[in-house]
């Protein structure tokens, strides 16, 4: 009723038929007055434009009585007092309080510019005025509105009188281009004031309510609009970004409002020949028919000039700026023409236009590409539409595949989701998801979980093709359909559980059948005769029953390297222990009977055991099921003693005293009571062990048990008092032994160790008799260990690198720090202090570099797999690295060795020692020597090699030590030069006084080691250095030995070059690796299509097949350099899962040329972002 009244107050000056003609009046009127009678007249008059007569209205030359003008005004005006009255009951609700007072704001003194500068809710009641106005005098408001439109750019044009009629279109561009020059716009879209942040959003309303004033009049006049669209195409084609930000955004919105309206007008024409068709099946002819045709041929006309002024729009404003230098143009481009393809189909879902959306899939800009994307999910989401789009799909359908592993990680998952619906209308065949289906274990789970989830619906759930293959002959309920259907999936990682693991996690939150404990042990215990699961089958069915448990329960189950405590709401933490009920009442009765079964597969009842860690065992209790709790109990045990391997022992271990902690009452002194008998009988069969070795048996037994009592004591503490002196006495006496023996023996003893003094630490009173029982136990494994590096040192009597060594190197260290001198000090228990002396300290570090001078290949060999992360040699350098960190060692010496390791050993061992510097940087030591010393022990550690006829030239030398110290000065960078200028200046003079002892022989260290550290020093310094060197040098005749001076002429040379450039200093970034957050990416060489050549043409939109030859081109020349492939290819490409990373060997070759080892087919050119200019 308000706009009723709006409508009739702004035409109350136009004669009477012209003020009804509205279709939303006709249609209020319609409500009162007579369908069949009083519309039809009154439409006729409207639709002819003559005058409603004040008699009875004529109806195919019949009379009606009683309807007037003057009844037609009447029933007007009732209408309007009902609005009147309704308004001012709402206004009597919103009246504010007495003692309050309001302002009326008088929106016909506000300009249109301040309107949408304002928080745009008089934007509506603004148009309304200016079309009035403009009814009434075209001209002038013409000029406030190219008034508007200039401001809104920012600009501000003076000249306004012949803005309309005389003055030329690129006249007044040309004058606003020049008001850029010279500075005089005001960016209002990006601007951060508050008053007009919503500027860009009101812009928008204002154009689209103009258009919507307009719509029954000077929308179709052919001057008002064509005069607007001039002026944005030609802003839109200016070199000021804020010219083109802004018309592009007005075109653009224009467009999206003449839709709308062509949309209202086609509704009304289809009315309107739906009408016709009706009236031509009577067979009359008559005013009726010629109306409705007329109104037919008016409407289609509007519609066609609404076409016209479109395609203007598109040709003089999208062609251009869909390739503009701001990728947010282009993004706003794309979103705009998908939103038109999409609601106007007649006219925009052609070849014509749909090619621009598959152009920009190859953007540089990852918005602009996620925006093409998502156009393109809206579009095939429209089953009518998938017709229309075969040839658009045939063309890029491989590049839409090929955006699933986008650089940008929210464009890879929209574009995994339009894969999805390709799928859906079976429009791509099933061998271009090859590569897809690798993406299964990336290493953003944000794509990993996009592939889970196009997995389940293609593969499990089969969603997008009911009759593929196996699809009708599969027996038994949904669940065990599903389940059967993943493990077909999991086949294909038949020795990697990891992998397992992670499709098991991507597939988790969309597969329900994964979390149908019940049907999934029913598969394993074979309820189901129809069912028969393989070894392979079932390994897979008890890993995926372990992962669901655990995610159940809110665990990780993907390993990562985001190791922060994971957080969960209330919500979340109420869902996780719901869960953990259910899976304890399904397992409750079943789970003795699933570890019954399967107790003797290693590979299946480490995961087995596990679940009892996330149960809820006092629904033991509650459920009257104690003796299934005692049956479980017994099982775990029998499990302990009937395996030998690290997982199937560890898992037990842990499972027993879960729930000797966590169970209650009777079950918890029942479960306390298993695991003192458990503890028992282990001694038992350990004594049992070492006396079959001493009677000359077999050591298998020995090696077993001790492997047990190894990984129950890394739980707790085990009263092996009694066994401590049989160990000692087995590990002195039988020096044959093998070297896994040996290393386990040690192990435990430390581990008895290590409880033994953390009892005495505890206590409060400490007798006399246990410090020294502990002290006597402590030079006991010393003396131990020390034999073995004694024997290690004679090169005749041991390998120079094995498991054993590695085992005595960490266990050593680890003893060292445990009862370090520091920690005991000025302390009842200062006793305890110890520290190693220099000889053996030597010994201990020679013994460490033979381990990390093995090759990866030897390693391999000699690493037993199941304990590879605690004998490699990372652990090894660990354990070196720990010792200086906390002063158990003198630094000076340590570390210095240490750090000469830099560069030599692999991206793991490099990581350790970055990590050491940046902790000696924090402390108080002398850092030059530090590094002097370790480069020292670099540049003397070759002719040591060649003594052992090993072919090392002097070049490798150089380069070696150059590498390292090229490694250690850019550790000094930014802030950190200006910090440790004192440190680097010392160890730069003490460099030059080593290099120059006994002169030219060790000249060679100031080229390769002294010169970068040099460069990093200001210019002052480096002068003062020059001087000093040159002044060492002197009178002496270098031409007697030019190569032995060769590094000195080098390192003045160089240092003169460098400031004849006026350089000075080395790049801040030098030997500096930027980290980049998000998705680790692969390096690019790409030379894809031209889209944002400034001189490039934009006359390419004549069909989709012109671009096609392009497109292959683009395909065939993007290149991915995989530095960061995702995990599947790491896994699949080692022998073996390192701790921290790739072998030296391995490293060397991917910092020349960044390649990477691949066992599944190489993946296309997916991986890389796009064209690019």
């Amino acid at each position: 009723m308000k706009a009723l009244k709006n409508h009739l107050e702004r035409t109350k000056n136009l004669p009477f038929v012209k003020r009804i003609s509205d279709f939303h009046l006709l249609l209020v009127l319609a409500r009162v007055l007579d369908l069949n009678a009083d519309i039809p007249a009154l439409t006729e008059c409207v639709q002819t434009q003559t005058s409603v007569p004040e008699g009875p209205l004529p109806q195919h030359g019949v009379y009606l009585p009683h309807r007037t003008q003057g009844v037609l005004v009447l029933v007007i005006c009732t209408l309007l007092l009902y609005s009147v009255a309704a308004e001012d009951r709402a206004d009597m609700r919103s009246r504010p309080s007495e003692g309050t007072s309001t302002v009326a704001y008088d929106v016909s003194d506000q300009t249109l510019i301040e309107a949408i500068k304002g928080n745009g809710k008089s934007i509506p009641q603004v148009v309304k005025l200016w079309v009035e106005r403009y009814e009434g005098d075209p001209k002038t408001a013409m000029v406030d509105l190219l008034t508007m439109l200039f401001e809104a750019c920012g600009a501000k044009y003076c000249d306004k009188s012949d803005l309309v009629d005389e003055t030329d279109v690129d006249d007044v561009v040309v004058a606003l281009v020049n008001c850029a020059k010279r500075g005089e716009v005001e960016d209002y879209q990006n601007s951060k004031k508050k008053e007009i942040k919503n500027f860009k959003e009101n812009l928008e309303a204002f154009w689209d309510n103009l258009v919507r004033q307009c719509q029954h009049g000077p929308l179709f006049d052919q001057v008002l609009f064509d005069k607007c669209m001039d002026y944005i195409i030609a802003l839109s084609c200016t070199p000021p970004r804020v010219y083109r930000q802004v018309a592009s955004l007005m075109g653009l919105r224009l467009v999206t409002s003449y839709i709308t309206v062509a949309n209202m007008l086609g509704a009304q024409r289809e009315t309107t020949r739906r009408q016709l068709d009706a009236e031509k099946k009577k067979r009359t002819e008559g005013p009726r028919v010629e109306s409705l045709n007329k109104r037919f041929s008016e409407t289609h006309e509007r519609i066609t000039l609404l076409e016209e002024m479109m395609r203007k729009i598109f040709t003089g404003l999208f062609v251009h700026r869909y390739r503009d230098i701001d990728p947010n143009i282009r993004m706003s481009c794309i979103e705009s023409l998908g939103a038109w393809i999409l609601s106007y189909p007649s006219l925009f879902l052609q070849d014509l236009y749909l090619k621009y959306l598959g152009w920009t899939l190859n953007d540089k800009n990852a918005g602009v590409r996620k925006a093409s994307i998502n156009a393109l999910q809206n579009l095939y989401e429209v089953d009518d539409n998938v017709p229309t789009l075969g040839l658009f799909t045939e063309r890029f359908s491989v590049r839409m595949i090929e955006l699933a592993d986008d650089i940008d990680v929210s464009v890879a998952v929209h574009a995994i989701g339009l894969v999805k619906q390709l799928l859906r209308h079976q429009l791509i065949p099933e061998d271009d998801l090859g590569p897809l289906y690798d993406l299964l274990i990336d290493d953003p789970p944000e794509i990993r979980h996009a592939i889970g989830a196009l997995v389940y619906d293609h593969l499990i759930a089969q969603k997008f093709n009911s009759f593929q293959s196996g699809s009708k002959d599969e027996p038994g309920n949904t669940s065990e359909v599903h389940l059967r259907r993943m493990l077909r999936i999991l086949e294909e990682f038949p020795q990697d559980p990891i992998l397992s693991i992670y499709v098991i996690d991507d597939v988790w939150e969309y597969m329900t059948a994964i979390k149908d404990w019940k049907c999934i042990i029913s598969m394993l215990l074979d309820e189901n005769p129809s069912v028969e699961l393989s070894d392979s089958d079932a390994t897979n069915l008890v890993r995926l029953l372990c992962a669901s448990v655990r995610k159940a329960v809110g665990e990780r189950i993907v390993p990562t390297t985001d190791n922060r405590k994971q957080y969960y709401n209330k919500a979340q933490k109420e869902v996780f222990e719901n869960n953990k009920q259910d899976i304890t009442v399904a397992m409750m009765k079943t789970y003795p009977l699933l570890l019954r079964k399967f107790i003797s597969d290693k590979a299946k009842v480490s995961s087995l055991i596990e679940i009892v860690l996330y149960m809820n065992l006092e629904f033991y209790s509650l459920k009257r099921q104690e003796q299934n709790f005692k049956n479980l109990l017994q099982l775990i045990k029998e499990a302990f003693f009937k395996h030998g391997d690290k997982d199937p022992l560890r898992a037990c271990v842990k499972a027993i005293d879960f729930c000797c902690l966590e169970s209650q009452g009777e079950l918890q002194d029942f479960a306390r009571n298993k695991l003192k008998e458990l503890e028992d009988e282990i001694i038992v069969k350990l004594k049992a062990a070492i006396k079959e070795v001493v009677d000359g048996g077999d050591e298998y037994s020995l090696l077993v048990n001790l492997k047990r009592l190894y990984e129950l004591q890394l739980k707790r503490s085990v009263p092996i008092n009694s066994l401590y002196e049989d160990i000692v006495m087995v590990l002195r006496d039988f020096r044959n032994m093998e070297d896994e023996v040996v290393g386990f023996l040690l192990l435990n003893m430390y581990l008895h160790l290590a409880w033994g003094l953390q009892s005495i630490v505890n206590e409060e009173t400490v007798s006399g008799e246990s410090l020294n029982s502990l002290l006597a136990k402590r030079d006991t494994l010393l003396q131990e260990l020390e034999y073995f590096l004694n024997l290690a040192a004679n090169k005749e009597g041991a390998k120079h690198g094995s498991e054993l060594a590695r085992r005595v190197c960490t266990i050593l260290a680890e003893t060292w720090f445990l009862f370090r001198t520091t920690n005991f000090n000025k302390t009842k228990l200062e006793r305890l202090g110890y520290s190693p002396d220099a000889n053996v300290l030597q010994k201990f570090w020679e013994l460490c570099q033979q381990q990390l001078n093995m090759s990866d290949e030897a390693e391999d060999e000699d690493v037993i797999e199941e304990y590879a992360e605690e004998t490699n040699r990372d652990a090894v350098m660990i354990a070196a690295a720990k010792l200086t960190v906390n002063d158990v060692v003198p630094k000076e010496y340590l570390a210095s060795e240490i750090i000469s390791h830099f560069v030599m050993h692999g991206t793991s061992v490099t990581e350790i020692v970055k990590h050491l510097i940046s902790v000696l940087k924090k402390k108080d030591v002398d850092l030059a020597h530090i590094f002097l010393e370790a480069l020292k022990s670099a540049y003397h550690r070759h002719p040591v090699r060649i003594s052992l006829n090993e072919d090392v030239s002097s070049q490798k030398r150089c380069k070696d030590l150059g590498d390292l110290a090229a490694k250690l000065s850019g550790t000094f960078i930014g802030a950190a030069r200006i910090k440790h200028r004192p440190d680097i200046l010392k160890l730069v003079r003490d460099g030059i006084e080593y290099a120059f002892v006994d002169a030219p022989k060790q000249l060679s260290f100031l080229e390769a080691a002294v010169l970068p550290f040099v460069l990093k020093l200001p210019a002052v310094d480096v002068s003062e250095i020059m001087k000093d060197v040159q002044q060492r040098k002197g009178n002496v005749n270098t031409e007697e030995n030019p190569s032995g001076w060769r590094p000195y002429y080098t390192f003045i040379t160089s240092l003169e070059e460098k400031f004849a450039k006026n350089e000075g200093f080395q790049d801040e970034q030098e030997g500096v690796t930027v980290r980049r957050r998000g998705r680790p990416r692969k390096r690019q060489n790409i030379a894809g299509k031209k889209l944002f050549d400034e001189q490039s043409s934009s006359e390419d939109e004549d069909s989709i097949s012109a671009y096609e030859q392009d497109a292959q081109d683009v395909g065939r020349r993007l290149e991915e350099d995989d530095e960061d492939a995702p995990l599947i290819h790491s896994i699949r490409s080692s022998s073996k899962l390192r701790s921290l990373g790739v072998s030296r060997e391995e490293s060397k070759v991917q910092t020349k040329t960044g390649s990477s080892v691949r066992a599944t087919d190489t993946l296309s050119a997916s991986r890389t972002s796009g064209a690019s200019s």
